[in-house]
């Protein structure tokens, strides 16, 4: 039997790097999976690599619409939405305030606060009708404190942070877990692009430094036992290695 047996997760930002690791470590959980992102065939390829557990959605998370249809397919094939992980995310442009673009620097908003928002809004009233559910949302050490170049991605990080403690406060009473889990800095194509920038220290870091994908992915999944309900309505830091190994991640 499966940690996740007879429940239903749905992961934005699915196509790679902590979506994708997410969607595989809760699928080998026993759950359902659903995988949202703009990249069709990208999620296509590992929901089949998954098998018939796994239902791909194509989904640009800036748009409600499009969020409110994949929770809707997603209960219409699999019977019940258990758990929300807001994944999907970016952080480019890195550039300075006075030479940002305005268009761009707003992107990042409707992705960043404004995705995560979507799923939240259109996942909570099918988990209340059910008695309950697990929000949870992929935030950042940028989250609380300014890093240059990352104004955009720092205020947004800062704003999901926030969502979820208004999901906790509004939704605890109504069976809603919700959590923040702010991995590090993680072997993805984001660190790639962070990289390249050559923009602050995080920029300077060695590719060793960084966790895979996987941990955080395995965090997620510990965050969905009763184990991290001291959590709640917080944002737990695998910087931490008290964290890591009540999420047996080290020994």
């Amino acid at each position: 039997m499966g940690m996740l047996d007879g429940k239903t997760m749905m992961i934005t930002g699915a196509s790679r790097g902590i979506g994708a690791a997410t969607a595989r470590v809760f699928a080998e959980a026993g759950a359902n999976v659903c995988l949202l992102a703009r990249s069709r065939h990208d999620i296509a390829d590992i929901a089949g690599q998954i098998g018939n557990k796994a239902l791909a959605i194509p989904c640009d998370v800036s748009r409600y619409w499009e969020v409110e249809a994949a929770v809707r397919a997603c209960v219409e094939t699999f019977g019940r939405l258990d758990i929300l992980v807001n994944n999907a995310g970016v952080i480019e442009p890195i550039e300075s305030l006075m030479d940002a673009t305005p268009d761009a620097w707003g992107h990042v908003i409707d992705i960043n606060v404004k995705g995560v928002f979507h799923g939240m809004r259109a996942a909570l009233p099918v988990m209340m009708a059910e008695g309950g559910g697990t929000i949870l949302t992929i935030s950042s050490g940028a989250a609380h404190g300014a890093m240059e170049g990352w104004s955009a991605y720092c205020t947004s990080k800062a704003g999901a942070a926030m969502l979820t403690k208004c999901a906790h406060r509004e939704g605890a009473a109504h069976g809603i877990r919700a959590m923040g889990l702010s991995p590090g800095t993680v072997a993805t194509q984001m660190q790639r692009e962070i990289k390249a920038s050559g923009v602050n220290p995080v920029s300077q870091l060695d590719w060793d430094a960084h966790i895979p994908a996987d941990w955080p992915a395995k965090a997620l999944l510990w965050m969905c036992s009763p184990e991290a309900d001291a959590f709640l309505g917080e944002e737990i830091s695998l910087r931490d290695e008290g964290i890591r190994r009540r999420a047996g991640l080290i020994a």
